[in-house]
Parts: structure tokens; C-alpha cells; sequence
């Protein structure tokens, strides 16, 4: 079966927002690799609809070999608003649990998913996300988005730590079903 794994940059006081303002200072050649790897073990994007709008107007204008691996991949978006959409993606329209459930049991490698928000908690709620990557970066913001909603109740084990150059370390849990 497939995993659905979500990876997410957050300011080490747990803000998330607007990565781009505080995160690509600290881009490294081994920070570049882990995230290119956990990329090619993925051949699906998952994401609600904000992520999508945000990764559909600025992916397919980025050169490289990473943004050609996010742009050919196939690509999943929660929504009930979304009509038509491009950038090789299809709106899941249904029971959001259903529909995860669902893609995880066809064939294929782990499904990647950028961010944490409504879609990440209700994937956890339902059993469905096997795996956080949460990018701690040595940044305060002070405000902001926080990397948990309100609300937001969990039990997560431990499953690995990576420490780059830049000081970013990556801390990786696995949600435990209740």
C-alpha cells in the first residue's frame, strides 16, 4: 500500500507561513539531496486547494531537475470549489477519507504532500497519513501560521532526525491510529 507522507518547513518557534520570506538562506547541497530523495520516492502530489493555487502559478516557471520531477508528477487536489484545473492535476471532489484511502490503495510509489493545514489533520484523524517530515528551521518569528491548528490532537512516534549544514534539522514521526 501506499504511504502519504507530508513534509513541511517551520521556524523554530512553529510558524509555517511564508517559508519563502526565511527558508532559502538556509538551502544546502545536503538539505537539496534529502528533499530531491524524498521527492523520487514519490509519484504523486497530494494538497488542498490553497497549496495547489500557490504550486500551480510558480512550479512550471522554475528550471531544474526537481521542479521537473514536481511539475511531470501526477497531482491530487482537495477541494470542493476547484473546477477545471491544469498542471496535470485532478480535483478530488468526494468524501476526502474515501478518496485518500482510495488513491492509497492503488499501485504506485508514496504520495508527498507540502504543508500541514485541514487536509493533514483530517488525513490523520481517519488513519490515512503515515509519515510527517517537519523542516525546523533556526528562524523566531514571533507570528504566523502555526504548524498545528487549534485544536489539532496527536500522538506521534519518532522515526528519524536529520541534521544539515545550514542547521536545519528535520524531525520525522509516524501518527499513531487511535
Amino acid at each position: 500500500m501506499r504511504r502519504v507522507i507530508a513534509t513541511v518547513y517551520a521556524t523554530l518557534d512553529g510558524y509555517i507561513d511564508n517559508p519563502q520570506e526565511w527558508s532559502l538562506s538556509y538551502a544546502t547541497e545536503d538539505s537539496g539531496a534529502f528533499a530531491f530523495d524524498l521527492l523520487r520516492g514519490c509519484d504523486a502530489l497530494l494538497m488542498g486547494r490553497v497549496t495547489y493555487e500557490g504550486f500551480s502559478q510558480a512550479w512550471p516557471s522554475v528550471p531544474g531537475e526537481f521542479a521537473d520531477r514536481i511539475n511531470g508528477m501526477p497531482k491530487y487536489v482537495v477541494s470542493s470549489t476547484l473546477g477545471e484545473v491544469g498542471w496535470n492535476a485532478t480535483v478530488l471532489k468526494g468524501e476526502v477519507a474515501d478518496e485518500v484511502a482510495a488513491l492509497k490503495r492503488q499501485p504506485g510509489g508514496d504520495i508527498l504532500m507540502y504543508g500541514t493545514g485541514r487536509l493533514t489533520d483530517t488525513l490523520m484523524e481517519h488513519g490515512l497519513l503515515d509519515e510527517y517530515h517537519i523542516w525546523v528551521y533556526p528562524v523566531i518569528k514571533g507570528k504566523g501560521d502555526p504548524l498545528f491548528r487549534p485544536g489539532t490532537s496527536a500522538t506521534l512516534t519518532p522515526s528519524g532526525t536529520r541534521t544539515f549544514s545550514s542547521g536545519v534539522v528535520v524531525l520525522s514521526y509516524q501518527p499513531q491510529v487511535s
